[in-house]
């Protein structure tokens, strides 16, 4: 089927399943019952203080999403950068801090890389498929989380099995000659549930140095993805959970050239890499249920490799074991006290690292509808000093028309193993008095939701500030604190139910992020949202069409990314109740943009496919 048939195709579609919005100020009645696991404290999102986005996978399947970055990415405040499609480097930052500065939880395991460089998490390759949830935590959350949560935190959960027995499947092809499926099959009963499957990503790709610039040459990606989830009740009370995700892919990139917009062209290089992560969770009840317990071990491992010609040229092999145990003790009614250690030891090409913290947070709720929260955490690393974070955070409902929301945190992140054992240029050994770095982050918003429910509306401001930023020194040879960042800005979502049928959901940040010289950060737009407009009339049609806006943003060589704006259609068509034919048009009107200086993006483009459950 050639590019252009599938398109057509897409397009005679032009239909998708209903698509909730993706935020504070979303459908608030369908998410007041949500419990924010990031918040540690079992707290629904009325009673989280802290500016939180939740993503479900109703969100990611009724906007045709494939990948994680996609979604996170209709997040306010939320940037996203990638160097080309289809595998490659894709980062996300939040409210301008560095995407090393957010820690990325899946199923409370934290997956940043420990072998690279600034320790942040690649998201271009992990699957949508098996996904739940999404929740994205918002300014530093380090009293929660501990290191790398200084812009915020991603926690992501998988699917577990509901049905007695049941199963699903999907397959689509589109353009660039690219297929994606999965399957999963799984069973549940009064004493516990398990659930398998797998999902697969093949693509003939496009270009990732600009073909603009005269690159024709396509870069193909393949991926694979196995997964399992279960959980088993031991006894009356205490409960076992288990998950496993695998994955390995191979992606073709360009190389360097100094010639190059953005120093990339056409060459012949691939990176093969390949990443497990596990986790094991016992909990039980203490006190006729009022001291809630769980203790986990978790594992992640990511082993990669860089290839030109066939011939390897780098390899990296990181891994992450973490040791937990919270123990969360109803006070009574009005008070929650929530406390906790952890030890989590990280490797990387055969250098060690661990880090020992220990945890207190407590909630009172003084009156009805009032929730404060408070938190401190203390970190002891053996290669540099113990820190501490503490937090405060208020949300008070005093109608029910309005939440109103506060919170104050204090981040830090301790030095990678790469920028702790580091050298060159001359230099005789790393820099062995490198800190962590610290942040301080305060937001405030407010929610508001009509009476008949028809509108809502969130807003937020917030201000963060980092010291002792991480960076290279050529005049030492190696990483010192030198940079210090500070940003301030707004984040508003809203929506409005027209019509029984028709919904219009709407999300914009702005962001003002500059360095200690006053300079602005680089790869950030200072504005940056979305529209969507869904349809849902009666039948088997509904539809959802999506406008993406990023405004200018300054290059890390002095250019300038100019701003553009796409706009996407996803449709589905219920055949069944276990069968619907879905499509998706891509940059409807062919924009040609760049996320990141000199790499590519996919002009139109399009793909069909059938999704089964039973």
């Amino acid at each position: 089927m050639s590019h252009r048939n599938i398109v057509l195709g897409a397009a005679a579609l032009a239909v998708a399943v209903p698509t909730a919005a993706l935020t504070e100020g979303g459908d608030e009645k369908a998410l007041d019952h949500i419990v924010v696991e990031g918040s540690r404290l079992g707290q629904t999102l009325p009673e989280t203080g802290s500016s939180v986005t939740v993503i479900t996978a109703a969100n990611i399947a009724a906007l045709g999403f494939g990948f994680v970055l996609d979604a996170v990415g209709l997040a306010p405040g939320v940037t996203i950068n990638s160097n080309g499609s289809f595998g490659g480097v894709a980062s996300v930052r939040i409210r301008g801090a560095g995407s090393e500065q957010t820690l990325v939880l899946l199923d409370g395991v934290p997956v940043n890389d420990p072998s690279a460089p600034g320790g942040g998490f690649n998201f271009a390759r992990l699957d949508a498929a098996n996904i739940e949830r999404i929740e994205i935590l918002k300014g530093a959350q380090s009293t929660f989380w501990g290191t790398d949560a200084i812009g915020g935190v991603v926690s992501i959960t998988t699917k577990r099995q509901e049905k007695e027995l049941g199963g699903s499947g999907f397959g689509e092809y589109g353009s660039f000659d690219t297929f994606r499926g999965g399957a999963s099959v799984g069973r549940a009963n009064d004493r516990g549930e398990a659930r398998f499957g797998f999902t697969s990503t093949e693509s003939g790709g496009i270009s990732k140095a600009d073909e603009r610039n005269g690159n024709p040459e396509e870069d193909p990606y393949r991926a694979r993805t196995l997964f399992a989830r279960g959980g088993w009740l031991l006894g009356p009370n205490a409960r076992l959970d288990a998950g496993a995700q695998w994955s390995e892919a191979d992606t073709a990139f360009d190389s360097y050239s100094p010639e190059g917009q953005g120093s990339i062209a056409d060459g012949d290089e691939d990176d093969e890499t390949t990443e497990f992560t596990g986790h094991l969770r016992l909990s039980w009840p203490w006190f006729d249920g009022r001291l809630a317990n769980a203790a986990s071990i978790g594992y992640a491992n990511i082993e990669r490799q860089s290839l030109a010609g066939g011939l390897p040229t780098f390899t990296a092999d990181g891994e992450r074991r973490i040791l937990r145990y919270q123990g969360t003790f109803a006070v009574d009614e009005q008070n929650t006290l929530a406390f906790g250690a952890e030890r989590e030891e990280t490797a990387a090409n055969g250098d060690r690292a661990s880090l020992d913290g220990y945890f207190a947070l407590y909630e009172v709720k003084p009156v009805q509808a009032l929730v404060l929260t408070a938190g401190w955490r203390v970190d002891e690393h053996r290669q540099f000093d113990t820190e501490a974070a503490g937090r405060l955070a208020a949300a008070w409902a005093p109608n029910d028309s309005v939440t109103l929301r506060a919170s104050w945190g204090q981040g830090f992140k301790a030095p990678t193993i790469f920028q702790r054992t580091f050298f060159c240029c001359g230099a005789s050994e790393p820099n062995a008095g490198l800190r962590a770095e610290r942040s301080v982050s305060f937001d405030a918003g407010i929610n508001w939701r009509a009476v008949n429910g028809q509108v809502t509306v969130g807003a937020t401001y917030f201000e963060q500030r980092t010291e002792d930023q991480i960076d290279f020194s050529f005049v030492i040879g190696g990483y010192e604190n030198i940079a210090r960042v500070e940003s301030r800005g707004v984040e508003i979502a809203g929506r409005y139910r027209m019509t029984d049928w028709l919904t219009l959901g709407v999300e914009y940040a702005y962001i003002d992020a500059r360095q200690g010289t006053g300079e602005p950060l680089a790869r950030l737009p200072k504005h940056s949202g979305d529209v969507a407009v869904t349809f849902t009339p009666d039948g088997p049609f509904s539809g959802t069409v999506l406008l993406r806006h990023n405004g200018t943003e300054p290059a890390l060589n002095g250019a300038t990314l100019g701003s553009w704006t796409r706009v996407d259609i996803v449709g589905a068509y219920v055949l069944s109740e276990s069968l619907a034919l879905f499509g998706r048009i891509e940059n409807l009107f062919d924009r040609a943009y760049q996320q990141v200086l000199g790499y590519g993006t996919p002009g139109l483009s399009g793909s069909l496919g059938l999704r089964l459950r039973y």
